[in-house]
């Protein structure tokens, strides 16, 4: 039995793939459901870019008492820049955690982006192709939170959000209980049987929120309109107008200093990485 994976930065265990990849990934709902909500209360400043959560601790030990008799090897690849294009860097075979963990220290150095100062307003764009509903696009907040400066901006370009759920239930979860504070989607869980029901959504709308830390502004096409985008807690701004500010084809990764003096901070794509203070991230 072959796993193959990328090993990135990730929201919910700390660093994606290896028992991640079989228990969670074949597991089923229930465990889909409880690890995704285990990894949100915990704090996801306290578990992106680590090699060990509580989330990846439970799944280690799962697998080993239920899984390990099985002939499981996993292939853990490990890609990063390489002449300013994404190329593979690392491959890591067995079925260790020592594999796992020196697979996580290349990553680590290749797609963590420790700043030295926080971003006061920072521009993601997210590829259309990719990125068509916030379930996913809302990388574009969890990667870069931890280096976003309080009362801080991020502008969120998504030229083909037309959606927030990728399935129609959870996107009528996220249509009705909102991108609020933790303390408010913990609140909802324990009065509401339907978000209760399906953890993964309220483990969603945690991640999403800025716990009114900074702001968040959308910039959908005409897939979605300003009151959808403000039901739900973010601020709403057209895609076209947005980028007649801040033209994409002129920035490039990371610090920009625009015609008017003003610094922005630009992410080409959030997937790829994984950005924070150094004083955030080493604390």
């Amino acid at each position: 039995i072959i796993s193959v994976g990328q090993i990135v930065p990730h929201e919910v265990i700390g660093m994606a793939n290896y028992t991640k990849n079989i228990l969670v990934g074949v597991g089923g709902q229930d465990t889909i459901h409880k690890s995704h909500y285990l990894g949100a209360v915990y704090g996801m400043e306290r578990i992106m870019g680590r090699t060990s959560t509580p989330v990846r601790k439970a799944l280690n030990e799962g697998f080993d008492e239920f899984l390990r008799h099985l002939p499981i090897e996993f292939i853990l690849t490990v890609l990063g820049k390489k002449d300013d294009k994404l190329a593979l860097q690392g491959v890591y075979c067995g079925n260790q955690n020592e594999t796992y963990e020196a697979a996580c220290e290349l990553s680590q150095k290749l797609n963590l982006n420790l700043l030295s100062k926080p971003i006061k307003k920072a521009i993601v764009f997210l590829e259309p192709a990719e990125f068509k509903t916030t379930w996913l696009g809302n990388k574009a907040i969890y990667r870069t939170r931890m280096a976003m400066a309080d009362d801080g901006e991020l502008i969120v370009l998504a030229p083909a959000l037309h959606r927030f759920g990728e399935d129609l239930a959870i996107d009528e979860l996220i249509r009705t209980y909102g991108y609020k504070t933790t303390d408010e989607t913990l609140a909802a869980v324990q009065q509401n049987p339907e978000l209760a029901s399906n953890l993964s959504a309220a483990a969603h709308l945690i991640h999403g929120t800025t716990n009114n830390r900074f702001n968040v502004t959308y910039c959908p096409g005409d897939g979605l309109t300003q009151q959808e985008v403000e039901s739900v807690n973010y601020q709403y701004c057209h895609y076209d107008e947005m980028v007649k500010r801040y033209p994409i084809e002129s920035l490039k990764n990371g610090w920009n200093t625009l015609a008017d003096g003003e610094e922005v901070f630009y992410v080409s794509n959030p997937a790829l990485g994984l950005w924070a203070t150094e004083e955030t991230f080493n604390s």
